[in-house]
C-alpha cells in the first residue's frame, strides 16, 4: 500500500472471498471467472476502505459492519485478515510510520544544510497528510478518539520520534548559528516545529478537509527557521 496514490486507486481489484476457480470454470465465459486476489491484497484493499471512509469531513466511529457493506464481504472475511479493528488501525499507523520515516530519514540523509532538512520534512509530513486526508485524522488523533487507547499511544509514539528527528536537526542549525545552548534551542525549535505542523493538521481535518495544510506553507517555513 502507497500513499495517496494507491490508497484511493481504483485499480485494486474489490475484496473477493470465493475460493479460487475449479479447472471445469476454466472453460466458462470469461465473465464467470473472478480472480482471486493474491496474497496480503485483501488486507490492503480493508485497509484502502478504511482510510477512504475516513476521509469523509463528517465520518462517525467506522464499525465493521459498515466496513463490510462497503467492500461488500461478511464481518467475518474481514476477521480472516485482522483479528480486530483495532488491529486494522494499527495497519494504518504502520503504514503512516514506514512512509513518513522513510522520506524523513532519506531528507536528512541527503541533505546537508539543517534549516533544508528541518523545511523539507515539515513540508513532506504536511503533503502527506494533505494528500491523504482520511490517515491525516488518524495522525491528529481524531479517527482513534473512540477505539482502543493502544491506537493513540502508538500514534503518539510515532509523533514524538519525528519530534527527535528534527531535534537533531534544529541542534545542528543551532550549532551552525553559533548559539550559547544548542539543547535548548534544539528543543524549543523542534517542539515549536511540531505545534505547527499539528495545527495545520488539525485545522485541516477541523475544517473538512478545505483549509490545506500546505496553504502559505513557504512564508511560514521562513518565519518559522528565522
Amino acid at each position: 500500500m502507497r500513499a495517496r496514490q494507491a490508497m484511493s486507486s481504483s485499480e485494486a481489484d474489490p475484496i473477493d472471498d470465493t475460493e479460487s476457480a475449479s479447472p471445469d470454470a476454466l472453460t466458462a465465459p470469461p465473465t464467470s471467472v473472478r480472480k482471486r486476489p493474491a496474497p496480503g491484497e485483501r488486507r490492503n484493499q480493508i485497509l484502502q476502505a478504511l482510510a477512504a471512509m475516513l476521509e469523509q469531513p463528517s465520518a462517525e466511529r467506522i464499525t465493521t459492519a459498515a466496513l463490510a457493506a462497503r467492500l461488500e464481504v461478511s464481518e467475518a472475511a474481514l476477521y480472516r485478515h485482522f483479528a480486530s479493528k483495532a488491529q486494522m488501525y494499527e495497519g494504518l499507523i504502520g503504514f503512516i510510520e514506514q512512509s513518513l520515516f522513510t522520506l524523513a530519514n532519506q531528507i536528512v540523509a541527503r541533505e546537508p544544510d539543517p534549516a533544508r532538512q528541518i523545511a523539507r520534512v515539515i513540508g513532506m509530513v504536511l503533503q502527506f497528510g494533505e494528500k491523504n486526508p482520511g490517515m491525516c485524522r488518524v495522525i491528529v488523533g481524531e479517527a482513534l478518539l473512540h477505539e482502543h487507547e493502544r491506537l493513540a499511544a502508538r500514534m503518539n509514539q510515532a509523533l514524538d520520534r519525528l519530534e527527535s528527528l528534527l531535534r537533531q536537526s534544529w541542534r545542528m542549525l543551532a550549532e551552525s548559528r553559533g548559539a550559547a545552548t544548542p539543547t535548548v534551542a534544539a528543543q524549543a525549535g523542534a517542539s515549536l516545529a511540531m505545534a505547527v505542523l499539528l495545527g495545520r493538521l488539525q485545522r485541516y481535518t477541523r475544517t473538512g478537509f478545505v483549509r490545506h495544510p500546505t496553504e502559505h506553507l513557504d512564508a511560514t517555513l521562513q518565519t518559522l527557521l528565522a
